[in-house]
């Protein structure tokens, strides 16, 4: 099964609430992954929160075109609870 982010929710500070096709819906913060070229300005929060759903590819982008595989960001969550 392909794994894709379905829902998106802006918490706070480098945290997202995401929603995935398995059902399930997990907590990322993503502080600890903005390394590298792409990643380096999204530390700067205010572009950081202009992150949107793809539905496209079903997956988190930014304006600068930073994104992340859905099973990185499903594998690194912290589950809050998983639809039946």
């Amino acid at each position: 099964m392909i794994l894709h982010i379905t829902g998106m929710t802006y918490l706070e500070d480098y945290r997202l609430r995401l929603e995935f096709s398995d059902g399930s819906i997990k907590e990322v913060d993503l502080r600890n992954d903005l390394w590298g070229e792409v990643f380096e300005p999204l530390k700067d929060l205010e572009l950081f929160r202009q992150v949107k759903l793809n539905t496209d590819f079903g997956t988190i982008e930014w304006p600068n075109g930073a994104d992340f595989a859905p099973e990185h960001l499903h594998a690194i969550g912290k589950e809050v609870k998983k639809i039946a």
